[in-house]
């Protein structure tokens, strides 16, 4: 499985892209307003309005007297957004708190019309939202595919059966098939959609494959390429570039768990994989057995692993790879996503890995469970 729905199932991703940090000060930016409506409520309701801008979360909060709140702010570009009611907990909402509506902001006001705190709301009133509302038309055949879809997938994994999980993995791909095509052909036909790089990001998935985002890129509108996005998209093209198969792998080093610099290049006449994780990250973790279990079968025949970590406190860094038997060694800045060696390799989600050659070429990326068993067997037998 790939792009969505390994972000989905399989992966942590990243709270935002990793562009030029210092860039965001020049930004200018415009007025926006979400204007809403509350049709049945027993007392005021709180709501939160959370976006990403900037690669950080904003979250704004507003109550809901008479049945009416709004929200006011200044974005940079066509922004997409959550809206949450605070409500009693229950089974289906543990936090206390529901998401009403998913909407994309743009200039002026958007509307929103919520029938009770606890029923989904619908949006209106900016060019932005209205756009991203036809694409969800688009889409809503193949969302109800993937829910079913999803479900069988779990029930799958949970069961621990291979041959179902394999057949649920060929049904969620169709189903992604089907919702690249649709989205695809959205972009073809309408290059000056404010949300073209929102479903331009949402094709091109964590692991960008140029040959395919590039020419969809250079096909939308110049408006739309100058978003700021668009140019943290192009950087990621560029970037993609340079770490593409066949490419010399980037050299960086950072401290290990007893504080000595390590280096990537200190690795050359092996095959090392570089190996993105973090203590926090569930997937990454539970990938870890597949990653030891290479590691000790060829770890004499030329192999070894670089352990990159996305964590921010050295004691977890360590007990996790204590816990998990990660006897390689690792290095960290211990900054987080902020991780400098993820921003050298575009990471914008975990786990993901690279297999170097011992001539310090990249021959794969984010093998896999057994597919990184087959690699090293084919490489190493």
């Amino acid at each position: 499985m790939k792009n969505w729905i390994l972000a989905a199932m399989l992966l942590c991703p990243a709270a935002g892209l990793f562009a030029q940090d210092k860039q965001d000060e020049k930004i200018k930016t415009y007025p926006f307003t979400v204007s809403g409506t509350v049709g049945q409520q027993a007392s005021p309701t709180k709501f939160y309005l959370r976006m990403r801008i900037g690669g950080e979360f904003v979250i704004d909060s507003a109550v809901a007297n008479e049945g009416k709140f709004s929200f006011k702010g200044r974005i940079p570009e066509p922004q997409q957004a959550q809206l949450f009611s605070v409500i009693p907990v229950t089974p289906e909402a543990p936090g206390g708190r529901k998401e009403v509506a998913y909407l994309f902001i743009g200039k002026g006001t958007t509307r929103v019309h919520v029938p009770a705190p606890t029923q989904k709301a619908a949006a209106d009133g900016t060019p932005e939202q209205d756009a991203f509302n036809k694409l969800n038309d688009l889409l809503r055949a193949v969302d109800k595919d993937t829910e079913t879809a999803m479900k069988e997938y779990r029930k799958a994994r949970e069961s621990k059966n291979d041959a179902k999980i394999r057949k649920a993995e060929e049904r969620l791909e169709q189903i992604e098939a089907s919702r690249t095509a649709i989205m695809h052909k959205y972009l073809k036909d309408n290059p000056s959609s404010p949300i073209g790089m929102y479903v331009l990001n949402a094709v091109a998935g964590y692991e960008l494959d140029t040959d395919v985002a590039e020419p969809l890129f250079k096909s939308l509108s110049k408006s739309v390429r100058r978003y700021p996005s668009a140019k943290e998209f192009s950087y990621r093209i560029d970037l993609a570039k340079k770490l593409a198969i066949g490419q010399p792998a980037i050299d960086f080093a950072q401290n290990d768990t007893t504080g000595a610099s390590v280096s990537l290049a200190s690795f050359r006449g092996k095959y090392v994989l570089v190996d993105f994780w973090a203590s926090w990250c569930g997937p990454c973790r539970a990938e870890n057995p597949n990653v030891v279990k290479a590691y000790e079968q060829y770890k004499e025949k030329g192999f070894t692993i670089l352990g990159v970590s996305f964590d921010d406190k050295q004691d977890r860094w360590k007990q996790a790879i204590r816990q998990d038997n990660l006897t390689w060694t690792h290095v960290s800045d211990l900054k987080g996503w902020k991780n400098e060696v993820g921003k050298l390799y575009g990471i914008r989600a975990i786990p993901q890995n690279v297999l170097i050659d011992p001539q310090g070429k990249i021959i794969a990326r984010n093998l896999r469970a057994e597919e990184l068993g087959r690699k090293l067997d084919e490489l190493l037998r």
